[in-house]
């Protein structure tokens, strides 16, 4: 049922009960069919070949690339690890370009290896690295470009790449975010020297967790297919310095699994913005993030822009929505360079990042995916309505004040 909001009384702030029970989280996992996920794993379980590369990492990785349109794709057990190992098998060292605007694990990715991740500033429409930003970070030291593909839309693969020729650098892509999109008509995913994407069970694509690198390079593809397994090529022969980076077989089915309900996830995706657009339509100081309409597009993120003309601030909203047990998150606040260790390796960073620190500052991340639906949505727009009228405003911002003690 979907909460009444006429009057502050109304909001669990003011005495009500939450609008939700149970926490509505950004990210819960898309489940599928179960039937046939269990149906994968009792077949996994039945040959008793549970990892080392079974048949269904292979049948995993196979529908990954046709659907990519890349020669290869290199399942692994996280994302991470992927990463870690792409940068690894590239032979980055020194000092590699990325965004501040990103999840942690790609500046981790760098500087787990002792590597220096150097934070380049974002365009402030697509929030990824801007060219022109990049070629003001280049030093001596540079050997590499790592863009992101943020929210799923691609970055500027053609600017990017041009920077990296003219310069002599490697150029990869963190497309954690980007399964199922485009970037001039073509899948993102055989851009740059490699692609790294998540499975993790929060992307609307998962494996319960899981990653996996694209590539279109064949000595790359059997470098990095070595490096996940300990270097072996064949029974008791190490070539080559790796580690473990392969998937398992549960994994692996429900990924296939996953990827047989990739269009009802997509579409309900496209419904609950569609929802959501139309539901703060008249709402001054609120915006949704764009997405170019030529391209594909996988929805998996409702990303709510909060500025100046809106009675409350950004936190004040996030504050509000947690209130009533809508968990909406400040993705990707407050950046990599202000998080540790970064923040005190290179305290300066900020003077380079503007768009990025003002981003930073508006964005919410709200609900969506299959476990959201239609009404959620209006509740959730119902709340920021409220939030809205600026004598609601001025008294939810009193009530947090005095909440916070």
């Amino acid at each position: 049922m979907t909460k009444r909001l006429e009057a502050l009384s109304d909001l669990a702030l003011f005495g009500a009960p939450q609008a939700y029970a149970e926490p509505l989280h950004v990210g819960r996992p898309n489940i599928g069919r179960r039937e046939r996920i269990l149906e994968l794993i009792g077949e996994a379980l039945d040959r008793r070949w549970l990892s080392n590369n079974g048949p269904l990492a292979q049948a995993f990785e196979a529908e990954l690339a046709r659907r990519l349109g890349v020669r290869h794709v290199l399942a692994m057990c996280n994302a991470t690890i992927a990463l870690e190992i792409a940068i690894r098998a590239l032979d980055l060292k020194g000092q590699v370009i990325v965004p501040s605007y990103t999840f942690v694990a790609t500046a981790h990715a760098l500087q787990w290896q002792q590597i220096e991740p150097v934070f380049a500033d974002i365009d402030p429409v697509t929030h990824s690295l801007d060219p022109a930003a990049v070629r003001r970070m280049i030093t001596p030291r540079t050997t590499g470009i790592i863009g992101v593909h943020l929210w799923g839309r691609a970055c500027d693969v053609a600017g990017l790449q041009q920077v990296a020729d003219d310069h002599g650098l490697q150029l990869m892509y963190d497309a954690a975010h980007a399964f199922g999109t485009s970037s001039g008509g073509a899948p993102v995913g055989g851009f740059g020297r490699c692609e790294v994407f998540s499975f993790h069970a929060t992307k609307f694509l998962n494996s319960f967790e899981g990653g996996a690198v694209a590539t279109n390079d064949d000595a790359l593809a059997t470098k990095i297919a070595l490096m996940r397994n300990f270097g072996f090529a064949g029974y008791d022969n190490v070539i080559y310095p790796g580690t473990n980076g392969k998937i398992t077989e549960v994994c692996a089915a429900m990924g296939l699994a996953s990827l047989e309900t990739i269009d009802e996830v997509i579409e309900a995706n496209r419904r609950n913005r569609a929802a959501y657009r139309s539901g703060i339509a008249a709402l001054p100081g609120l915006s949704l993030f764009e997405y170019d309409d030529g391209e594909r597009n996988n929805w998996q993120y409702v990303v709510l822009q909060v500025d100046a003309g809106f009675g409350l601030g950004r936190d004040e909203l996030v504050a509000l929505l947690h209130s009533e047990n809508v968990l909406a998150r400040k993705y990707f606040w407050p950046g990599c360079h202000a998080m540790q260790p970064y923040r005190d390796l290179y305290p300066d960073a900020a003077r380079h990042l503007p768009n990025t620190l003002r981003v930073a500052e508006q964005v919410i991340v709200l609900p969506t995916g299959t476990a959201v639906n239609e009404a959620d949505v209006a509740t959730i727009c119902g709340l920021l309505a409220l939030a809205a009228r600026p004598e609601a405003a001025a008294a939810i911002r009193a009530r947090l004040v005095s909440a916070a003690g």
